[in-house]
Order: C-alpha cells, then structure tokens, then sequence
C-alpha cells in the first residue's frame, strides 16, 4: 500500500524537523541543513554576536560557586551584585562603577555580607577571558566575506576593556548598551542597530547566550542561534543556516 511505501520517508522527515529544534535556533525563514545539500532561500550577510557568554566567558553563577562554595550565600551575592538593579543601571549606562559599587556595598553591610560583595566587586572581572574558538570561527566568518556586529549588554569600563582584545578589529561595528541607554530584550535597541548599519534583519543571525535575547531578535525578523557552553553547538547552528564553518 502507498502508505507502507511512504512510511520511511515520513520517518526521515520527522526526524530531520526533530534535529532542527533540537540545535535551539530560530529560523523565522526556510533554513536547511548544509550537509543535506539543499539550497537556502537567501543569503546571510551580517553575522551579530552578543560579547559577554559569546565572545569571553561570562557565567557569574558558577564563578560564584567556584569562590563562595556554600548555596545561599552564592545566591545572596548574586542578587546584591550581577543580578542587581545596580548592575543592569551599570549597563544601561545610568551609573558610573564608583556610583553602583557603592550602592551595593551599602546594601550587603546592611545584610552582613559585605565582605563577600567586596571580594567579587574586586574580582570579577577575572572570569571574562576570550573564548579563543569563537574568536577563530569569527575570524573565519570575517575572511569568507561575512560583516561582523556586536550587540551587547555591557557597562563601559569594559567595553573599553574588550576593545583592546585581539578580536575586536574583526567587527565592522555595533551597539553597546551603555551607549544607547538601551536594554536587551529591548526591542529598540535591536532596531537601533538594524537602523545604524542599514542592515536587513532577514539577512542578519544573532547569536547570544540569553535565550530571551535571541527570541527577542528572532521577532524581529532575524535568525537566532542561542550560545551554549560547547562551541560545536555554534558550528551546527551554522550549518543549519548554511554556513559552513570549523569550530
């Protein structure tokens, strides 16, 4: 029967769609996977990556665990330092570093922990090393003619910091948070972007490790690729795009 003889290939086709969902991208367009020699409906020109948990290390939790070993007291200076109100005004460009260290220091005497906040204030920074494989891959992306953007949430300090990095010439631009006074997910600050660079949001892929930064892009009418601990993860979101690219 036409059914038996279909079945394989209704099979095949399950399992193809259950592998692109699985790769976590957001393809608001047609995209196929680039082993299976189809063709993409259209070509990507900007490459847009996000900076911290892209292009350096940013995981402030397990940074924490590494240095506090005890659950609560983790949690209590995350939310007086990285997960602050403070921190997201260092970002938006509303505080200066003096101005929000102080308001968090202020805050943990006031919950008997400030020598914790202090010891993490005077060493964070330690914890934003370059990824060297994604450097590589958007070298890669650079040579085979590909714009590169950055998009990212990030107070000034380092900025400046990151712009001395090694990778930095590889952007032909992009938009900092505390530049625009501007907050991912917020869409505006992606449209500030598009809008600055000329750029095609349909001809554009976001890669980020906030899962709600990427949605946010992928409304916009981007293609996003959510950033996970395992740089191959990276190489196979591209594929699925049609880029090929070794990690």
């Amino acid at each position: 029967p036409l059914i038996i003889t279909l079945y394989p290939l209704f099979l095949l086709l399950y399992f193809f769609f259950i592998y692109i969902r699985q790769t976590g991208i957001s393809c608001k367009n047609r995209v196929y996977y680039s082993k299976l020699h189809f063709e993409v409906p259209f070509m990507y020109k900007n490459i847009i990556f996000d900076l911290g948990g892209v292009m350096v290390e940013w995981q402030p939790k397990e940074y924490l665990m590494e240095h506090l070993l005890n659950e609560d007291t983790e949690q209590k200076v995350y939310d007086l330092t990285f997960g602050s109100t403070e921190w997201s005004q260092l970002d938006a460009g509303e505080l200066t570093r003096l101005g929000a260290s102080l308001a968090m220091m202020e805050k943990a005497r006031a919950l008997g922990c400030s020598f914790e906040v202090q010891a993490v204030l005077d060493d964070w920074t330690t914890m934003l090393h370059t990824r060297h494989r994604v450097a590589e891959i958007a070298q890669r992306l650079k040579k085979a003619g590909f714009h590169l953007y950055y998009l990212s949430n990030i107070p000034s300090d380092i900025l400046a910091q990151l712009q001395q990095r090694s990778f930095w010439p590889l952007f032909d631009g992009g938009i900092a948070s505390c530049e625009v006074h501007l907050l991912k997910p917020d869409p505006a600050i992606y449209q500030t972007l598009l809008e600055k660079y000329a750029l095609d949001p349909k001809e554009c892929i976001f890669i980020d490790d906030d899962p709600e930064n990427v949605k946010a892009a992928y409304e916009l009418g981007m293609t996003g690729i959510p950033m996970r601990a395992s740089v191959g993860s990276l190489v196979r979101n591209l594929g699925v795009c049609g880029i090929r690219v070794k990690g």
